[in-house]
């Protein structure tokens, strides 16, 4: 059964942006925060942002400034917004959900900003 469905990923140019939109399907229930980390080839698995269910937000350093995440609770949605984005922001971002007491994990998509 699908969880979390993402979508948003792709090529952009350096200095260029994109939208991450992170859906969980209705049967997850009593989400507490969702959010989104990245894997960059030969590099563990890193938080870029969460967002918990009272609105509290948590970003990277690398992205503080640059990227926005937001949550639309009613959709079960989580959005990150990707602005001024720099080569070393390419990876997979996998989408997060917490619902104690279980995590899932989104299937990844990947974002790859050119020089």
């Amino acid at each position: 059964q699908v969880q979390l469905v993402e979508s948003g990923g792709g090529l952009v140019q350096a200095g260029g942006s994109l939208r991450l939109s992170c859906a969980a399907s209705a049967s997850i229930f009593r989400i507490n925060d969702m959010g989104w980390y990245r894997q960059a080839p030969g590099k563990q698995r890193e938080l870029v942002a969460t967002i918990a269910r009272g609105g509290s937000i948590n970003y990277a350093d690398s992205v503080k400034g640059r990227f926005t995440i937001s949550r639309d609770a009613a959709k079960n949605t989580v959005y990150l917004q990707m602005n001024s984005l720099k080569p070393e922001d390419t990876a997979v971002y996998y989408c997060n959900c917490n619902a104690p007491p279980y995590t899932y994990w989104g299937q990844g998509t990947q974002v790859t900003v050119s020089s």
